[in-house]
C-alpha cells in the first residue's frame, strides 16, 4: 500500500477585510450602520470623560491603517454591564462598556470616547487597578490580540496590580501604559500599540 503525503497548500496573511464584516459604515457599505461604535459615553454618563487615542504600528515601525480596536470596561464604579458580574452595584444606564474603532485611512489614528473606569475586583476579590481591555484586529493578524490599558496617573494602584505585575521586566509594563495629557480642556490618554520589534506591546494569551 502506497501512502501519498500531500503538500501543505499556498498561504498568504489575511487581507483588510474585517472593515466589511464588522466595521460596515467604515467600508463604505451604507445601508449597514448598526453596528458598535467608538463614543461609549452619552449624555449624562457619570465619571471622568476621556478620550483614548493611539497608532498602530507593524514590526518595521509603520503605521498600520487598516487595523480595528476594540474595548471593554468597567464604569466610573467599577461595574461591568455584564450578567457574569456579580458586584451590587448600579449599572449606568448613560454608559456602554463596549466599543469598536477603526483606524484612520490616511494618518492610521484611532479612537475613543469614553470615561475613566473605577477599580475592580479580580480574582480572589484582590482589587485590580483601572483599566480598560484592548482587542487588536490587523492585516496579518489571524487571531485578536488582547492586552489591557493602565493609566499613567495611577501609578500607586498600577504597582499593586496583580495583573500588570506578571510582567517581570519593567520596560515590558510600561507598553501597557497610556500616557496622559490634556487638549484643548479634553483629558486624552495616547496608547499606542506596537505589533511586533523592540517595543512590542505585552499580549496576553487568553
Amino acid at each position: 500500500m502506497t501512502t501519498k503525503v500531500l503538500q501543505e497548500s499556498a498561504s498568504q496573511t489575511a487581507g483588510p477585510y474585517l472593515h466589511i464584516g464588522m466595521m460596515p459604515a467604515a467600508a463604505g457599505l451604507e445601508r449597514r450602520r448598526n453596528q458598535p461604535g467608538n463614543v461609549l459615553a452619552r449624555a449624562g454618563a457619570l465619571g471622568e470623560r476621556i478620550r483614548i487615542e493611539g497608532v498602530v504600528y507593524d514590526g518595521e515601525g509603520c503605521v498600520v491603517r487598516d487595523a480595528m480596536i476594540e474595548i471593554w470596561q468597567a464604569n466610573a464604579e467599577g461595574k461591568y454591564d455584564h450578567p457574569d458580574d456579580p458586584q451590587q452595584k448600579a449599572v449606568d444606564p448613560n454608559f456602554n462598556g463596549f466599543g469598536r474603532a477603526v483606524s484612520d485611512f490616511g494618518t492610521g489614528l484611532w479612537w475613543f470616547d469614553t470615561i475613566k473606569p473605577g477599580v475592580v475586583p479580580g480574582r480572589h476579590k484582590r482589587p485590580m487597578a483601572p483599566h480598560v481591555n484592548v482587542l487588536v484586529f490587523a492585516r496579518g493578524v489571524n487571531v485578536g490580540l488582547q492586552t489591557r490599558l493602565y493609566f499613567s496617573d495611577e501609578a500607586a494602584a498600577n504597582a499593586a496590580d496583580p495583573v500588570i505585575n506578571l510582567i517581570e521586566l519593567a520596560p515590558r509594563r510600561e507598553t501597557l501604559v497610556a500616557q496622559r495629557s490634556e487638549r484643548d480642556g479634553q483629558v486624552v490618554y495616547r496608547f499606542d500599540i506596537h505589533l511586533q520589534g523592540d517595543r512590542e506591546t505585552v499580549f496576553f494569551d487568553i
